[in-house]
């Protein structure tokens, strides 16, 4: 199997330091959600780890939630409502979106909230290594302290600026050594919320919290690191500053992994220009099987537009596998469905090729209702459909989302509810 990695910016063979395989993906920033750049990102890292145990490997997946942000506390205030509570609703609604996709949940999904003792002390240990510094009640990191900073999106100081300034930045910070310098720990303002630490009352930075949550649950190296293209810098960049800065090993990741962003309108999908396809106003006319055959279809890291006519498609397709994997067929004449499957991983292996397998699964979605219908064994090839469904998180004829799908998710909903 081999997989894109962002930092070497080639196709290189998926090779894990051990079993379980460790994965960590950036979670929803709970204010707006879900839309289906935000499925996207989380079913294709569903059909990645449902690949990863059809390969029989092990998976230890952690994904947080970003309860504590400038969004969040913006968006609080607009609405009206307290931080927790907006926090809370968005992610239930989040988790809910979720298992009607059939989208496994994460083995841990941490608030970074439930983590403050561990981030103050990632502040620290990146304060004594002297990468940060303590200035007006607010900890930031410095990045002429490490001067690998831009190995990851490759940008230079004049295209950063930019772009962080877009994504939280504040350049005129006067308690900044340098512009690009990013928070760590942000000194209270008024009416926010609030946590001790050495440096006075605040919380934290965005990128500390990531950085600590990841090294808290899968350790100082882990496999895959995964997120929307978007997160590419800063966040990931200053993660991978943070968590090396502060324990001196490289790599913090083995394999970056980065979700393309959906378009809709000429525009990237995003909460900032209203342009939202929302998950369930789609699946309202659409099965969960059509939608994530729908995002299937595209490959992970390739840009794309919604578009009716595609989604349409992927239903006729979900319509044909459920009549293929219940068509009886008959006794003699077996239909032959090795090939098919050696293709679709063949596919999967290079790259997650998601378009490419579909399209295999399509023709032996065909092939089987056609040999059914002819009367011929079809029994070997409804086994191989099945199999090639589940990677994608498919039900098929089965009623409504995996039971150890909707409890296991039950079990972080309860918290959030």
């Amino acid at each position: 199997m081999e997989l894109y990695n962002t930092l070497s910016r080639a196709v290189v063979p998926f090779d894990p330091q051990a079993q379980p395989v460790s994965i960590y993906v950036c979670g929803i920033t709970p204010y707006d959600t879900t839309h289906l750049g935000h499925a996207f990102t989380y079913t294709m890292v569903d059909v990645l780890i449902r690949y990863l145990e059809f390969r029989d490997h092990a998976v230890c997946y952690v994904q947080n939630v970003t309860d504590i942000d400038d969004d969040v506390l913006r968006k609080a205030k607009e609405v009206g409502e307290s931080w927790k509570e907006l926090g809370d609703r968005w992610t239930a609604r989040f988790i809910r979106d979720m298992v009607t996709l059939n989208v496994r949940p994460p083995d841990e999904f941490p608030r970074a909230t439930d983590c403050i003792p561990q981030i103050i002390g990632l502040i620290q240990q990146l304060i004594d290594t002297g990468v940060a510094y303590a200035s007006g009640g607010s900890v930031y990191f410095h990045i002429d302290g490490w001067p690998e900073y831009g190995k990851l999106s490759r940008y230079s100081r004049d295209q950063m600026g930019p772009i962080a300034n877009e994504r939280g930045n504040n350049p005129d910070d006067p308690n900044k050594r340098d512009p690009l310098d990013f928070v760590l720990w942000q000194a209270r303002s008024p009416g926010e919320p609030f946590w001790r630490s050495p440096w006075g009352p605040g919380r934290p930075g965005w990128h500390i919290e990531c950085s600590t949550m990841a090294m808290h649950f899968l350790g100082e190296t882990i496999d895959i690191h995964s997120g929307g293209s978007d997160l590419m810098f800063p966040h990931h960049e200053s993660e991978i500053a943070q968590v090396e800065g502060a324990t001196g090993k490289q790599p913090f990741v083995r394999h970056w992994i980065h979700m393309a962003m959906v378009r809709h309108e000429g525009e990237k999908m995003s909460k900032s220009l209203g342009n939202l396809i929302m998950i369930p106003d789609l699946l309202q006319d659409w099965s969960a099987d059509a939608v994530r055959l729908y995002m299937a279809r595209h490959h992970y890291r390739e840009p794309w537009s919604h578009n009716q006519e595609q989604l349409q498609a992927a239903d006729q397709l979900a319509r044909g596998l459920q009549q293929a994997v219940l068509i009886e067929g008959g006794e003699v004449g077996a239909l032959d469905a090795s090939s098919a499957l050696d293709l679709f991983v063949q596919a999967m292996d290079n790259d997650l090729d998601t378009p490419s397998a579909i399209d295999h699964l399509e023709s032996l979605t065909s092939a089987t209702l056609n040999a059914g219908r002819r009367g011929q064994d079809v029994k070997r090839a409804q086994e191989a459909l099945r199999a090639m469904s589940s990677v994608f998180g498919l039900r098929l004829d089965a009623e409504g989302p995996a039971p150890e799908v909707v409890e296991r998710w039950n079990r972080y909903l309860c918290e959030f509810s």
